[in-house]
């Protein structure tokens, strides 16, 4: 069985929105997303279940988004795609759901799986956009999941118990945080993700036309960004080692200590 796992690099850290793009600052450090780990975590075991298979990383974002890739590899898959493209920058959840299918179009993966959310936007719908494109079943909130001759039974999770429902491959999975523990990668494997495949692809490479993807393929628009309204009497406190006494010091002139 074939699976592809769709996986995000995102800022370290608080995020900061560029008031000159109006979209988030992704010009520092980054990491893997962390719900993308139990993904990975989970196409692992299931390959491992079956002794046979293949499983690939699938990515669009900046070069640099290599460094999240390499840690999936590093914990057992075979190898990565990232798509990478200036002309991507800005993609809405239009623009970077298309971008993504023709990618897995391309891969033609037996199942698709994705962490629950990322931890940049917490939307928690790009795995159901890309299931509509691919026109396959979508299983969200996955807290066990078995394969057997073709089919998958899910244990899904809700906030009133679960639910157990089967559905044929190809398929698209999102698993819930729940379903398992990332393993950590080894010295082995860290210094064996350097030798497997690293493909980088442009939007060219996928046959995407320049106004599918980007800002010109996007369907949403920031058209400001704005301070939170200032709530009655409240001051705003910098934490420069000193926090703590301007906050005693703001209750006693309150006469609340």
């Amino acid at each position: 069985m074939k699976i592809a796992v769709c996986v995000k690099h995102i800022p370290e850290g608080h995020g900061r929105l560029d008031p000159g793009t109006k979209r988030l600052d992704r010009s520092g450090e980054g990491a893997l997303n962390p719900f993308d780990a139990n993904a990975i975590e989970e196409a692992l075991r299931l390959r491992d279940a079956t002794g046979e298979g293949e499983v690939v990383l699938v990515s669009l974002g900046p070069a640099k988004a290599q460094d999240a890739l390499r840690k999936g590899l590093a914990m057992g898959a075979d190898r990565a795609l990232l798509i990478s493209d200036d002309a991507a920058a800005g993609s809405d959840l239009v623009a970077t759901s298309h971008t993504l299918a023709k990618a897995l179009e391309r891969e033609g993966a037996d199942l698709i799986l994705f962490g629950q959310q990322s931890g940049d936007a917490d939307g928690a719908v790009l795995w159901a956009a890309i299931a509509d494109r691919l026109r396959v079943p979508v299983v969200s909130q996955a807290a066990e999941v078995t394969h057997a001759d073709g089919t998958l039974t899910v244990k899904r999770q809700t906030e009133f118990g679960y639910d157990v429902i089967e559905a044929p491959l190809p398929a698209v999975l999102a698993v819930s945080d729940a379903i398992n523990e990332p393993r950590y990668p080894s010295l082995k494997g860290i210094m064996g993700a350097k030798s497997k495949p690293q493909e980088i692809v442009s939007l060219g490479d996928l046959g995407i036309e320049a106004d599918r993807a980007g800002e010109q393929g996007s369907r949403t628009e920031v058209y400001a960004l704005n301070e939170p309204p200032a709530r009655g009497d409240s001051r705003k406190i910098e934490d420069d080692g000193s926090a703590a006494q301007a906050v005693v010091d703001f209750l006693a002139e309150k006469r609340l200590i």
